[in-house]
């Protein structure tokens, strides 16, 4: 004999399931569930789009020379700017400076690249530089030193405001540059400190006590006299600039 209120209970559970069913089913819910997955997939998207644009360090190089032209760059003065095998050959044909400056401003960065002295004259990579329009006179910026010879400073600071060197490598180090061959050079400007490292050897690390200039181009330079004669290539940069 069955328990009393057996088949109420029985008639209760089957209503109670029939009405979930019908819930479940009803187009209401249907699209609730619909909403609830879009968000979801919206949600991994966007972790998944926020790890692409979040780069690890290291992961960040950009590269300034495509290795085909000169696109992002922009000449200054009436020396020669070349791409020839996938490099940039810089030639003195006055006795003018000449220049080849990036399009964009960089305020901190790290700049990686080769550079090697075919003859002789003086180069070196301008940082924070702004130039008189439509000449090669510079009206702010800083200095790397490039020049292959002797006792020359390469990997030296050089300031534009009037100050001239700021810095020079230790004389040991003046050796360190090759004349002829490719050198690989590496600088960085993180606020008023620069720092170079040239052929895997550290060569200044120097805090500005007077800075003048605080952003701008970064440039390729021939020194007037139209003995320039540089190539380079593998030109790489780390914007560390937060605007």
């Amino acid at each position: 004999m069955p328990f009393p209120g057996h088949h109420s209970s029985r008639v209760f559970r089957s209503k109670v399931a029939s009405e979930q069913s019908r819930t479940l089913n009803s187009l209401p819910y249907r699209l609730l569930i619909f909403a609830l997955i879009l968000a979801a997939i919206g949600v991994a998207s966007c972790v998944v789009r926020g790890q692409e644009k979040a780069k690890l360090p290291g992961e960040d190089w950009i590269r300034l020379f495509n290795g085909d032209d000169l696109n992002g760059w922009t000449k200054i003065g009436k020396e020669s700017w070349t791409v020839e095998d996938g490099l940039i050959h810089g030639k003195g044909l006055t006795q003018d400076y000449g220049y080849l400056q990036t399009n964009n401003d960089y305020k901190d960065f790290q700049l990686s690249l080769r550079f090697k002295c075919v003859g002789d004259g003086n180069s070196g990579v301008f940082f924070h530089s702004e130039f008189k329009p439509g000449t090669a006179d510079v009206t702010q910026g800083m200095q790397f030193e490039i020049d292959c010879k002797m006792m020359h400073h390469t990997a030296g600071v050089y300031a534009e405001d009037g100050r001239g060197w700021v810095v020079w490598p230790a004389p040991e180090n003046e050796g360190v540059v090759r004349m002829g061959d490719w050198n690989d050079y590496l600088v960085e400007v993180d606020g008023n400190r620069y720092r170079s490292r040239l052929n895997g050897v550290p060569m200044v690390d120097f805090t500005d006590p007077k800075p003048t200039s605080f952003d701008g181009k970064i440039a390729l330079q021939l020194h007037a006299g139209g003995q320039g004669n540089m190539e380079f290539k593998d030109i790489w940069i780390r914007d560390l600039s937060h605007r």
